[in-house]
């Protein structure tokens, strides 16, 4: 059953994401092992919205390391670890909850001594700006300890990429870039303690999500992304992208971005909106309000998208095939799921 499940979700959650985004690009440098315990670390822009997009493209089913503040409501917490997300902790959290994460934590080397696949987001934290931060020792933690249970396990890691076109807008470019599995024993076979060990680890890591994913200094930040911006450049090709910075930000080689709608976009966009004024407004007046950070706002526009959008044009289909005719009913259903795909494709 549980199988079950977590197939029905995955392929619920791919159509969603299917009409939300107007393209998701996955781009896969080396084949994913499929008997082997995998550990997926990605940088972290996009809140909730990054572990979908993980979860319906890897080919694995995965156990996701999830802040623990969403866990709060029971009802909230049991799908979600039925969906195997696992809480963790953190320090504004408060410092006696840490100790929580020790459970969390010998879970993981279970799983990996079990051949299973782990990710987590090893920034720590969440944040829209297009910068590899520094990376925290929680991944490294579970990495030496389920190494110390389990010496002789084939563990790998993959670093994961993600690249948003903005991150916020409706409709969105998206693409992950899985790069080559890390070999682990091999990478720290020559480190003399755990804290070499760590470093090591942290450091390859941080290289690789370097040059999956664009890496803007944090120097100068704000001027430098204009820069890019101006010259349109397309973020799902973070290499093009990274030797254009590197080259201060002369012959730019890679593709450029479109951004500017054509006259058929707009007019299904307002189809779409209108179709859905009640979800619309629900979000836009009620829910926006209460979002206080910014990489929070692609998240909960897809929980809206993916809940009360099929609820609402349910409902319609069924009161205008019983009014009129069943006919009537299903060809208005088909009709709104074309308006909504045009509106996010063109």
């Amino acid at each position: 059953m549980k199988q079950l499940w977590l197939h029905t979700v995955r392929w619920y959650l791919r159509i969603g994401l299917f009409f939300y985004y107007k393209k998701i690009q996955v781009i896969k440098h080396a084949s994913i092992p499929k008997n082997t315990p995998l550990l997926f670390l990605c940088n972290h822009q996009n809140a909730l919205v990054d572990a979908l997009l993980i979860a319906t493209t890897s080919e694995r089913f995965t156990y996701f390391l999830t802040r623990a503040s969403v866990f709060k409501k029971p009802l909230v917490a049991k799908f979600l670890r039925s969906v195997q997300m696992l809480p963790v902790f953190r320090v504004r959290d408060g410092w006696q909850t840490i100790k929580n994460n020790h459970g969390t934590f010998n879970l993981c080397t279970k799983l990996l001594s079990n051949n299973e696949t782990v990710s987590l987001f090893p920034e720590g934290n969440h944040h829209i700006n297009r910068t590899v931060r520094p990376l925290s020792k929680g991944f490294t933690r579970i990495v030496l300890e389920t190494l110390k249970v389990t010496p002789d396990l084939d563990l790998k890691l993959v670093p994961i990429g993600l690249n948003y076109q903005d991150g916020v807008i409706f409709p969105d470019e998206v693409s992950l870039h899985y790069g080559v599995p890390i070999d682990v024993k091999t990478l720290i076979k020559d480190c003399e303690d755990d804290q070499s060990a760590s470093l090591a680890l942290k450091t390859k890591v941080q290289d690789e999500l370097k040059t999956l994913t664009t890496h803007v200094p944090p120097n100068d930040y704000e001027n430098n992304l204009q820069r890019l911006q101006k010259q349109g450049v397309n973020f799902r090709y973070p290499e093009q992208v990274n030797a254009f910075i590197a080259s201060g930000f002369k012959n730019y080689n890679g593709p450029k971005y479109k951004a500017k709608p054509t006259v058929v976009s707009t007019l299904f966009k307002w189809l779409l909106k209108l179709n859905l004024w009640l979800p619309f407004l629900v979000w836009r007046y009620y829910a926006l309000p209460k979002i206080k950070e910014v990489e929070f706002v692609a998240t909960f526009r897809f929980a809206l998208a993916i809940t009360l959008v099929p609820i609402w044009l349910l409902l319609l289909t069924c009161i205008i095939g019983s009014v009129f005719s069943w006919t009537f009913g299903l060809s208005y259903l088909i009709f709104s799921l074309i308006i909504a795909l045009l509106a996010v494709k063109l």
